[in-house]
């Protein structure tokens, strides 16, 4: 009889998701016990409540990280010793695609482990947030909340999307969702990646180089890159000043795009017209950033992505790159630790 693939799911997952991983194959052992991983907070919640196991749980979580092949999801209190408590450990499949910077913070990129992410799961949720971002400013909803605070009735003229340009940072799974939608409201799309070639539904690509010149054309901006050392500080205060002051920036990125302190200066002095946040430089930001108060800025507590059907689409990814493994087969998503993506 052939050795088990033994799989640990290390993070929350719903009954339903746990059999459609285990009917994958008579061969996978799944391990899972919902008391050694933390209590979900809301529908596919990967962190959960903050408890800490007891002595006699976490020997015997080590027990399961010991005999793990697999992993799905990272276990938070093992990141920086996981190839210490887990030396059977092969392949780990993250339940984010935003992992680069965290696999490279833990070492986890030395430890020649498959790390694959869940790229292209959160691209609908993340462009749906980008078009709502977008009708709530075309719409002037600060304006509809200011007036419905005060119970007073003035009507007001606002805005389509038609025709406005959107130039979108970062021409993944998910920019080229958020283009999607765009071109279905008659925007222009214009865009910013590493690769040449055409994008479907991106009327024109601009290179790094090309930035300002992107900026300056700019109605709404998404910024929807990955955090490397290219990306980083992307949009500072020289950008900020080539985008008109009617622009709106959109970040569902990270929050290390952005030069946070030039964005607030420039929404505070309407250099620029907007801002919706789903990423942060220090999350949550400090309790005294002025972003809080500012009624032309929308705050997303990094749950733009989160939606009711996200569990069950990363276990469909975890499923088909549970039959490649198994088939001797490339994974899908793979992690190159040095681009960080």
């Amino acid at each position: 009889m052939p050795e088990p693939l033994v799989v640990l799911i290390a993070s929350p997952l719903e009954t339903e998701h746990l059999e459609r991983i285990r009917a994958v194959d008579p061969r996978i052992e799944l391990l899972h016990d919902a008391d050694l991983v933390p209590r979900p907070r809301y529908v596919s919640d990967h962190t959960g409540a903050g408890t800490e196991r007891t002595p006699d749980q976490e020997a015997r979580f080590r027990e399961m990280l010991g005999r793990a092949e697999v992993i799905f999801d990272f276990d938070r209190a093992h990141l920086r010793d996981l190839s210490a408590v887990a030396p059977r450990l092969r392949w780990l499949q993250a339940t984010s695609a935003g992992v680069g910077q965290m696999v490279k913070r833990t070492g986890l990129d030395r430890a020649g482990i498959v790390i694959t992410t869940a790229s292209g799961v959160h691209a609908r949720p993340l462009a749906d947030f980008c078009l709502m971002a977008m009708l709530m400013f075309a719409k002037n909803y600060a304006w509809m909340e200011r007036d419905k605070r005060a119970k007073r009735w003035e009507r007001y003229c606002g805005e389509e999307l038609t025709g406005k340009t959107l130039a979108i940072v970062g021409l993944g799974h998910i920019g080229r969702e958020v283009a999607r939608h765009a071109k279905r409201m008659d925007m222009r799309v214009v865009g910013m990646r590493r690769s040449t070639g055409p994008v479907s539904d991106v009327d024109e690509l601009f290179g790094r180089d090309e930035l300002h010149a992107m900026l300056r054309q700019t109605d709404f901006l998404v910024l929807a890159a990955p955090h490397t050392p290219e990306t980083e500080g992307i949009i500072g205060e020289a950008e900020l000043a080539s985008m008109k002051p009617s622009a709106v920036l959109i970040n569902i990125g990270r929050g290390a795009l952005v030069d946070e302190d030039a964005m607030i200066r420039a929404l505070q002095e309407a250099r620029l017209a907007g801002a919706a946040l789903d990423v942060f430089r220090t999350e949550p930001p400090p309790q005294d950033s002025p972003l809080w108060s500012m009624p032309n800025v929308i705050i997303s507590p990094h749950s733009a992505s989160t939606v009711t059907q996200e569990n069950a689409r990363i276990t469909e990814l975890f499923c088909e790159n549970l039959r490649r493994y198994l088939a001797g087969q490339p994974l899908r998503n793979v992690l190159d630790t040095e681009k960080l993506y």
